[in-house]
């Protein structure tokens, strides 16, 4: 930065007018330590009695002209604050401000580097030589002569300075003027920290939970976005300036030609402005020890509220950290990344760096370093970094390694607090694990935090999927009583769950619940009361259920009406079901695949294969492959009637998937095959049932022993179909086919 362009007019009107200057706390230490006294003053003696420290900072030093001005302007420097302090009822003005803070900045900073330079030297001497320097730094700003910092060999000499001095004069300059600008930025973002945008969601994110140093990195981040949202308008509205100025100058230069023209009227522009630049040095007395303090403390608070920057890596540090992010990840990353480490010297800034690159280019190898990364001393890992692996673990189903990490951060004696035991409730719910989720669950109310809408709505689903709908519902009725409004998701899982239980009470209170909360019946919720009747066996409840749909103003679709007919098949009641159908097909409805499902799985366990074909036939017209269930009702069918190669094609698509079959499925295949005389592949089935962690029932296994010497043959009886009213409605429904 050029201190000439700093220090112009314009540039130091606009720095010290910003918001909140008085001077930041910083500014003020420096302020402080900067008092110049007359005790402080030099004496016309300027320099240190060895020629060795004259001929540092000043060459030519015989010449008596140079030193009977630098005596003036000392006398003169000295006259002036013992006149400022005698009134003392002149108040410096902004310009004056901005160029105070460079100064006292700039007098710390060499104060330093001369006692550096000359450790023999008493405090008058060093005083003496820091006048000297600042009287040079002022006469330059007066004329306007310096020049942005540059090196050695582009440096202009001076006359008065030696190479080295002259160099440092002007890297110190620059480095104030750094300072001051990091200062401003500083400034500028505590103004936004205190804006009600981000209070706001500073406090939003302390009721939902989030403590310690992630609510802190959450505001900077928001008043760090606020801060580069005002800028880039206010970029836009100078470049509208700009333009705006732009204009009206072509406009002035265009009247002005006009009026040259015509000879009525000549431009004159305002003269410029000289004289001195006003500046004002509270003076140099920087020598007791408690200003360093204090400086020290003013950094240390620097650095907590202006978050550090990752370390440029470049080098060979780079190179091993390209091959970090080149392992796979079955190699071993510790050799690599104690070379980094050794490199590097990394801070946890550093390390953060590194894990963001590795997440963007392989997860899985992020998790295995990230894993390494929480032992390493410089990172200081905190309970954050553990709950973010955690969870990371747990939503790419690593259940094991998001256990481990668990189990280390107990060890190194990190206690869960309330968001880590909310991904573990989560995390346990997901994998089916309820009893581990009922513990971080409870874990998580005796350290008295206050569950939240996703905590209950997984502690729920983990209910739900373990069968115990019951205790979700209890879950459900504690949210409504603490003012948390369950979601419709909510109520549809409890009601799925009891509906496919088929306790009809629990589904009951979960509609009448869902109707108070002030969602409708639909579709949906009307189909699974029919199926929770259906189950229970309470035909008249499901029809009126079905019956109701109408009454909704709604249509019965495939899956409803599947539903209901399988409710028909639990009692047998063929006619009734067949009727249901008629009507349906009056107003249009036309059956659908689960539908046809029902249907062959019903003829399927009265072996009536001719029938059951017809509807297979019906599944393959309207272009779509059977669903698995048909499957396990064709091999049932097709081993019971004794079709050897229909049964064995059935049963082999069946073991092609035979990860989806339940408990009752494989009883249901193992028990048809042993009754088809199927016995070895019987016997085949049943090794991979018990594999799957299933037990066949106590009737099928008595048949499978005694299958062994006698085989059951079982003959097909079509007396279900009792009337011929009843066949009438069935080949309606169903034509026959024609044989090619």
């Amino acid at each position: 930065m050029n201190l000439r362009r700093f220090f112009s007019r314009h540039a130091v009107t606009s720095i010290s007018k910003i918001k909140g200057r008085g001077l930041s706390s910083q500014s003020s230490g420096y302020r402080c330590v900067a008092t110049t006294t007359t005790s402080t003053s030099p004496s016309p003696s300027f320099h240190p009695p060895g020629a060795r420290h004259a001929s540092f900072f000043i060459h030519g030093s015989k010449n008596p002209t140079l030193y009977k001005s630098l005596c003036r302007y000392v006398h003169t420097f000295q006259q002036a604050d013992v006149d400022e302090s005698s009134t003392n009822s002149v108040t410096e003005s902004e310009n004056d401000a901005a160029m105070n803070e460079f100064l006292s900045r700039f007098v710390w900073i060499m104060r330093k580097k001369l006692s550096e330079a000359y450790p023999d030297c008493d405090k008058n001497t060093i005083d003496g030589m820091l006048v000297i320097i600042v009287g040079k730094v002022v006469s330059e700003m007066e004329k306007g002569g310096l020049e942005q910092m540059i090196g050695a060999a582009a440096s202009t000499p001076s006359d008065d300075f030696s190479e080295d001095l002259w160099r440092t004069v002007w890297e110190v300059s620059n480095e104030v003027l750094k300072d001051m600008e990091k200062e401003k930025k500083k400034e500028k973002m505590k103004s936004f920290l205190q804006a009600e945008e981000v209070k706001e969601m500073y406090r939003f994110a302390g009721e939902v939970g989030i403590r310690g140093d992630m609510l802190r990195e959450l505001r900077f981040k928001w008043a760090r976005e606020k801060m580069e949202e005002n800028e880039f308008y206010q970029h836009l509205e100078n470049l509208w300036k700009e333009e705006a100025k732009k204009e009206s100058h072509e406009e002035e230069k265009l009247r002005r030609e006009i009026v040259d023209d015509e000879g009525k009227e000549k431009i004159v522009s305002l003269p410029k402005r000289h004289g001195k630049i006003k500046y004002k040095i509270y003076g140099l007395d920087l020598s007791d020890p408690k200003w360093a303090e204090v400086a020290d403390k003013i950094h240390e608070t620097g650095e907590v509220m202006w978050p550090q920057e990752a370390k440029p890596i470049s080098g060979k540090c780079k190179l091993v950290a390209d091959k970090i992010l080149a392992l796979q990840e079955e190699d071993d990353p510790a050799p690599l990344l104690g070379e980094w480490i050794s490199l590097l010297q990394p801070s946890r800034v550093d390390w953060i760096a590194l894990l963001d690159r590795l997440k963007e280019h392989n997860s899985r190898l992020y998790f295995k370093i990230a894993e390494l990364v929480l032992g390493e001393e410089s990172f200081q890992a905190n309970i954050r970094d553990y709950s973010k692996l955690i969870d990371a673990l747990a939503r790419d189903n690593r259940l094991e390694d998001a256990e481990r990490i668990l189990k280390k951060m107990n060890e190194n004696g990190i206690l869960p607090d309330v968001i880590t035991l909310s991904i573990m409730v989560h995390m346990y719910s997901e994998s089916g694990n309820l009893e581990r989720a009922k513990e971080a669950f409870e874990s998580l109310k005796s350290h008295g935090f206050q569950p939240d809408m996703k905590v209950y709505n997984s502690m729920i689903m983990a209910y739900v999927k373990a069968g115990e709908p019951t205790r979700g519902e209890s879950l459900m009725r504690e949210m409504e009583t603490r003012d948390i409004k369950p979601t419709r998701d909510i109520y549809m899982a409890l009601l799925r769950s009891f509906a496919d239980q088929g306790i009809v009470a629990g589904a009951e209170r979960i509609s009448s619940t869902m109707h108070f909360a002030g969602f409708e019946p639909n579709l949906e919720t009307c189909t699974l009361m029919v199926e929770a009747c259906g189950r229970a066996r309470k035909l008249d409840d499901a029809k009126h259920h079905f019956d109701n749909i109408k009454k909704l103003g709604l249509k019965p679709d495939d899956k409803c009406t599947s539903t209901m007919i399988a409710a028909y098949e639990k009692e047998n009641l063929l006619d009734k079901a067949l009727n249901l159908l008629l009507e349906l097909e009056k107003d249009g409805f036309v059956p659908g695949v689960a539908t046809y499902t029902v249907l062959v799985d019903w003829l399927g366990k009265l072996e009536l294969l001719d029938e059951a074909e017809q509807i297979l036939d019906k599944i393959a017209e309207q272009g779509e492959a059977p669903p698995f269930k048909i499957h396990v009702s064709l091999c049932d069918m097709y081993s019971r009637a004794g079709a050897e190669k229909k049964a064995l094609q059935a049963l082999g698509v069946l073991e092609s998937k035979i990860e989806q079959l339940g408990g009752e499925e494989f009883d249901r295949i193992i028990g048809a095959l042993t009754s088809g005389g199927f016995v070895q592949d019987a016997r085949r089935l049943h090794g991979l049932m018990e594999a799957r962690g299933f037990q066949l029932s106590e009737q099928n296994k008595v048949a499978l022993m005694a299958s062994q010497a006698v085989r059951k043959s079982n003959k097909s009886d079509k007396s279900w179909l009792g009337s011929d009213k009843n066949s009438k409605m069935f080949n309606h429904l169903i034509p026959k086919r024609r044989h090619m």
